[in-house]
């Protein structure tokens, strides 16, 4: 074992797989699994259960099973029992990371620098989630997406596989923004089907749903549903044009 790891706080209980090397000051809590020939940077926490896959590389200061926090207020997370996390193989988790108790990250996921994936959340295999991106609960994300930095995908949404989503795009699920208690009723995030695109700084009201291979211009405010193979733009945003056939994800 390296000097790191021997400073390096490694619960009894937990199992570190060959060829895996843990950085100085590094938190390793009771019943962890960690895989083989993966790299734990400095001051990494792994909260209690966590499952770490084969070869995976988990940079500086980023914490793993994070339990989440319940405000009296709160309007989405729930009192649950969260399953413990797991990373799969292959992932590539950045520096001063987040990622709660309760979510599950794919095969050869990238989370770049300053990412948070909340509980009950679902990453696809090779997703690239960008620097600073926040993926709040209950979501679930395909595979082979691309999700840029400074997006915010809400609560509830769900994004099918080889979606893409530009810097700055910023998802919304409530229409009462936080007043009324008729709100309570309406929450919804957005749907993306395989192959939707949203631009930069593009906004999606709650609810909407953006169809197969269907197109966000930037910039655009999306009050409704966006038909698939279209691109709409605007504010509100309307349909435009066809989205060419050699940008279909069935031509990829």
């Amino acid at each position: 074992m390296s000097a790191a790891a021997m400073s390096a706080l490694i619960d009894p209980s937990a199992l570190v797989g060959e060829g895996t090397t843990i950085g100085a000051g590094s938190v390793v809590a009771a019943d962890v699994r960690i895989g083989r020939d993966c790299r734990i940077g400095c001051n990494v926490v792994i909260h209690p259960g966590t499952l770490v896959g084969d070869a995976v590389r988990i940079d500086d200061n980023t914490v793993i099973g994070k339990l989440p926090m319940r405000s009296v207020r709160s309007a989405v997370t729930r009192d649950v029992e969260l399953a413990p996390a797991r990373l799969e193989e292959a992932c590539l988790v950045g520096a001063c990371v987040v990622v709660y108790r309760g979510a599950r990250i794919g095969r050869a996921v990238l989370l770049a620098d300053l990412v948070t994936v909340r509980e009950e959340v679902e990453i696809g295999d090779e997703t690239i989630v960008g620097r600073g991106v926040a993926v709040e609960n209950r979501v679930r994300i395909g595979s082979r997406c691309k999700i840029e930095t400074n997006a915010y995908v809400t609560a509830l949404s769900e994004i099918g596989r080889g979606c893409f989503i530009a810097p700055m795009a910023t998802f919304t699920n409530d229409n009462f923004m936080g007043r009324s208690a008729e709100r309570f009723r309406h929450f919804g995030g957005v749907r993306m089907k395989d192959g939707a695109r949203v631009g930069a700084n593009a906004t999606v009201l709650p609810g909407v749903t953006i169809g197969e291979d269907g197109m966000v211009a930037a910039g655009s405010v999306v009050t409704r549903d966006v038909p698939p193979r279209k691109i709409v733009l605007g504010s509100p945003a309307r349909v435009w044009k066809d989205v060419p056939e050699d940008q279909l994800l069935e031509n990829q």
